[in-house]
């Protein structure tokens, strides 16, 4: 029987260091119960001491609880704004040596996305990509960056053509576009954060994390940017009340912060 979910939230965080009172309880606990529903597990402790003890199954649930959706180019139009527009603007206040962080990057179709659409305006040896995320096993996909047909469908023709060679079914990324992305694990609820940001990516992560945990990452983003650096975030996510946390609105996804 599964009960007692506030031991195993601690539980969790002591072997994890991911802290569940951040993520909208009913929907994390219905996931999580059958993810447990498929392993001999019939209580949360039980689980817990198969998670202690089994690698395979403590990697698996990492894995599952850092939901990883991701695609390139995900939401062209909005990817047409940052090629046209913010990457120009930023250009003109910064310079072309920006200093650019994919938050929540999953397996790397969003940091690769942004190398190759900055590419239209520096050389690639100018571009260098932060990119972070809480999951190893995403890093260790997006490290060797092969994808398929479908996760590469909005990528532009010419891009598409220039950067990736067809293997077998899937579609693997050139070394000279993953030359230009710095992964690292990263926790956005408990580590450090990067300062001096121009452009920050975190997009379509935050609708898992409860409103307190959200408006604590948005506070944080705005102490990592530069003032008047920008901040994309996904066409799922809202942020309400951007003037109290310091921020203007550029367009609907696009947020700059106030000097």
């Amino acid at each position: 029987m599964l009960d007692n979910y506030e031991k195993f939230k601690k539980d969790v965080f002591s072997l994890t260091k991911i802290d569940l009172n951040s993520y909208k309880e009913k929907q994390m606990k219905r996931r999580i119960d059958t993810l447990i529903g498929k392993t001999n597990a019939r209580t949360y402790d039980e689980y817990v001491a198969l998670l202690k003890k089994d690698k395979a199954v403590f990697e698996a649930f990492v894995n599952f609880l850092t939901i990883n959706v991701s695609e390139f180019y995900r939401n062209p139009d909005q990817w047409k704004i940052l090629d046209q527009k913010v990457f120009p603007e930023l250009m003109h206040k910064f310079g072309k040596n920006l200093k650019i962080w994919s938050a929540a990057c999953s397996t790397g179709d969003e940091p690769y996305s942004l190398v190759m659409a900055l590419s239209r305006h520096i050389p690639l040896n100018q571009i260098h990509i932060m990119a972070t995320d809480i999951d190893k096993q995403v890093i260790a996909k997006a490290k060797v960056g092969l994808y398929s047909e479908k996760s590469i469908a909005n990528v532009p023709d010419d891009l598409k053509k220039k950067y990736f060679t067809k293997i077998g079914a899937s579609y693997q990324i050139s070394d000279e576009i993953k030359r230009r992305v710095d992964f690292k694990e990263h926790n956005l609820l408990r580590d450090t954060y990067p300062t001096g940001c121009d452009l920050i990516v975190c997009r379509n992560v935050l609708i898992y994390f409860t409103d307190e945990a959200k408006e604590e990452i948005y506070k944080k983003f705005n102490q990592a940017l530069k003032p008047q650096g920008m901040l994309f975030i996904g066409s799922t996510e809202q942020i309400m009340n951007y003037k109290e946390l310091n921020y203007d609105r550029s367009s609907s996804f696009f947020f700059i912060k106030n000097a």
